[in-house]
């Protein structure tokens, strides 16, 4: 077209616009008031165009899924989470991105998208697999063996104002020109040749109507519908069509055909994913497809494309033979233009549907979206959350939210359903439950759950409630006792041996007498045996002689922030905190004594891809190496021998029960290595539960690591260096003779290992009598010059 043909009919498309509005006038309004109106449309139009034309919701992003040697591949959802990004199984080989087949039953081909978020290139892997288990994973163009390879990270919520709508433009050259004719044969063929308004249409419209006696065709184009959309009510009135008309030539004088385009494709509506509307072609190729919209095929284009001109009367979900019968219609219409040959044709109208099996879930772990959205608020404006399209990742795990959610959800079933006093009463003050679960070396976030129904309440009980923890405060005790001596200069071990009696602890006038549970006493047990059951009285023992400075003096150190009154029933869990909290006290536990600070948002980046922020791991040194290991290892003898018996897994595992006086509280917190999860189940309210950490919490706590460790490979404790291993008999914490009945492996500091074996199980004529010398400790590990507590 040349220069002067572009002139000629720019100008007859601002006469024809002036012609409209003049007749705007003389129907009544006034010429006058025509011009002026024809101006505020003009502005209307070109403001819109220029500056904000959406308002982009932030989108939360989880971790990426990790896939490497020793995994079991069907029970960690590998195929699952592949489904969910809309990876498509195929029959041949896996050549384009987001395909995966079995090449035989020991090996499994997929054509690893790219994670411009996650920095991961795109790749083709084999994955070699032998009873279930990862061997050997191989880049398949180079036969390079890969350590590990990672699926992208999964988009799990926006962060929306008041319309819940998702939306991720695209520029218009990212878009491939056959989907882009796809939709101008569903929408509007003629788009390139009409100045805004197609007359042809409009008459052939008209002439269709009148002839039916009501409306059956539409005459708008492109470019109307767009002005419709960006401005307009979906009200049939003549005034509107007038205003539609006018504002789509203003639009077409003012711009090029591809910026209307580009506009266009990142405006339709294409249904609904649950409560969110799905705008544009790139969210509802994501949406339908799991795909991008470069790598939709033909079919996929059509189908969208005849989806624009009603979502859900078209949708594939719910209308899947007319969605079908529509996609038909547009191919048949790109074989008439000539878009496509007859072969594309047959061979696109002979393909199935192929969406999405697994629509993704609208409301994925919406308690920790609102963690995240209200700990980027400190930075961000809220305008900012909810209009500028940022991308934020976490460190959530999709798999084990879903456990988590689904553990809470039988627990308190189950709870009720034995128990049925739990059940909610007249006041609708229902049984509550919440679970956090952390990586102990960097404090990410892998699943959280706030309560029982967010729909019924947003308030978020793992972040915000403050409780009395009860028992779960005792390995605070030890882990002060063990960094300090007993009266006499000896350090203490898990093996020192406590009264646990009646006791008085007399202070400020007063006097505090803590009871064991249904007041049963055991004389003289070993520091060990007294956290593994719990004995109330034994512990207060040991806090009175370590002294509470310095056992409230480990509890800031280990995370507990809050406020802990200096009194003697705190060292029995009498200071509130939230269970947050008390997963980051217990991650220093299993992380060699540093502590780390949650972290929720690993980056945020701008929808174009640039970072704008990462946070990094926050480690601080709480307790020695030493004695965080003696700590877990007693806390693993709670799950093998102990009150948490029943929560026994099959990887090593350790952890504490918790109740508060009354029953009001009930709680578990436990570990392994890797993950560090906390249950707790009360009332809000205060009404007592009447049931023990073990029977309450645990059972969610267990339901949900077996699920979080299934398929996993087994990781130890391992051990520092300051640590050396001795045999002990557990009922004396003497070291063990051939004649003890029962003998454990202790973990002692390298320098204090004890000398005297068991006092009780020898013979006269045994030489452990009077040994010559110490039975030898089993080395953990290379001595680093000594053992300091901190």
């Amino acid at each position: 077209m040349t220069a002067r043909t572009r002139s000629w009919r720019t100008s007859w498309r601002q006469i024809v616009a002036v012609v409209v509005v003049v007749a705007l006038g003389a129907t009544g309004y006034g010429a006058a008031w025509a011009w002026r109106f024809y101006r505020q449309l003009e502005t209307q139009v070109t403001d819109k165009f220029g500056g904000r034309r959406w308002d982009l919701p932030s989108r939360v992003y989880s971790a990426p899924c990790a896939l490497y040697p020793g995994v079991d591949v069907e029970q960690v959802g590998f195929v699952e989470r592949l489904t969910r990004l809309g990876y498509v199984e195929v029959s041949g080989p896996a050549r384009q991105p987001g395909d995966y087949r079995w090449a035989w039953r020991d090996s499994l081909d997929v054509a690893v998208r790219g994670d411009p978020g996650e920095e991961q290139p795109a790749r083709r892997v084999r994955i070699e697999v032998e009873d279930g288990r990862v061997t050997r994973l191989t880049d398949a163009d180079s036969s390079e063996v890969l350590p590990f390879i990672e699926l992208a990270s999964e988009p799990i919520a926006g962060i929306y104002d008041q319309v819940w709508e998702s939306r991720d433009p695209v520029a218009v050259a990212d878009v491939s020109s056959l989907l882009v004719q796809s939709i101008l044969a569903a929408e509007d063929r003629r788009f390139f040749e009409h100045g805004g308004v197609d007359w042809r249409a409009v008459l052939r419209a008209l002439w269709v109507n009148v002839r039916a006696g009501g409306v059956r065709q539409g005459g708008s184009t492109l470019t109307q519908q767009l002005m419709k959309n960006f401005f307009l009510s979906t009200d049939r009135t003549v005034r509107r069509k007038v205003v539609e008309l006018v504002m789509a030539l203003i639009a077409e004088r003012r711009y090029s055909k591809l910026e209307i385009l580009e506009n266009y494709v990142n405006e339709i509506y294409l249904g609904q994913g649950g409560t969110r509307g799905i705008f544009g072609i790139r969210e509802g190729a994501r949406f339908y497809f799991g795909k991008e919209p470069g790598d939709l095929s033909l079919a996929q284009m059509a189908l969208l494309a005849g989806m624009v001109q009603a979502p859900n009367r078209y949708s594939p979900y719910h209308e899947p033979e007319r969605a079908r019968r529509r996609r038909n219609v547009v191919l048949a219409r790109m074989r008439r233009a000539g878009m496509i040959t007859d072969a594309d044709f047959r061979e696109a109208k002979a393909e199935a549907l192929h969406v999405r099996s697994v629509s993704p879930s609208p409301r994925i772990a919406p308690y920790f979206v609102d963690y995240v959205r209200d700990e980027l608020a400190q930075t961000y404006p809220a305008s900012v959350l909810t209009q500028d399209g940022l991308q934020i990742y976490t460190g959530l795990d999709v798999r084990l939210q879903q456990s988590a959610e689904q553990a809470v959800a039988d627990g308190l079933a189950e709870l009720e359903a034995r128990y049925p006093g739990l059940a909610a009463g007249g006041d609708g003050d229902s049984l509550e439950a919440c679970l956090v679960s952390i990586q102990p070396r960097t404090g990410e976030i892998r699943a959280m759950v706030g309560g029982r129904r967010y729909s019924a309440s947003q308030f978020n009980r793992a972040t915000s409630a403050r409780r009395q923890v009860g028992s779960l405060f005792k390995p605070v005790v030890y882990a002060a006792a063990l960094a300090s001596q007993r009266i006499g200069g000896d350090w203490w071990l898990p093996t020192a041996r406590i009264e646990d009696a009646p006791f008085e602890w007399a202070y400020d006038s007063r006097v505090w007498r803590p009871a064991n549970y249904a007041d049963r006493y055991f004389g003289l047990v070993t520091m060990r045996q007294a956290l593994e059951q719990s004995l109330n009285a034994a512990t207060a023992r040991a806090a009175y002689e370590v002294g509470l400075p310095a056992i409230l003096s480990t509890a800031q150190r280990l995370g507990f922030d809050g406020p802990l009154p200096a009194v003697p029933a705190i060292v029995l869990g009498a200071g509130e905190v939230t269970p947050l909290q008390v997963a980051r006290l217990y991650a220093a536990f299993a992380n060699d004594g540093l502590h780390p600070m949650p972290l929720a948002v690993r980056r945020v980046a701008t929808g174009s891809g640039e970072v704008l922020e990462r946070r990094g791991v926050r480690l601080e040194r709480a307790i020695s190496p030493e004695v965080a290991f003696m700590v877990t290892h007693m806390l693993r003898g709670v799950i093998e021998r102990g009150t948490g018996r029943a929560g026994r897994l099959e990887v090593p595992a350790a952890g504490k029960t918790g109740t508060t006086d009354g029953y009001r509280d009930a709680w578990f917190a436990g570990y392994t290595p890797d993950l560090v999860t906390v249950v707790w189940v009360g009332f809000d309210h205060g009404r007592p539960v009447g049931l023990p950490g073990s029977r309450a919490a645990l059972p969610i706590w267990t339901k949900f690591m077996k699920s979080a460790t299934a398929g996993r490979p087994v990781v130890a404790f391992g051990p520092p260096p300051g640590i050396v291993f001795a045999d002990i008999d557990p009922a004396t914490g003497g070291l063990a003779t051939p004649l003890c009945p029962e003998v454990i492996e202790e973990a002692f500091p390298i320098d204090a290992v004890p000398a005297e074996p068991c006092p009780v199980h020898w013979s006269a004529t045994d030489p452990w009598r009077q040994p010559a010398e110490p039975a030898p400790a089993k080395p953990a590990g290379k001595a680093r010059g000594g053992w300091w507590p901190f």
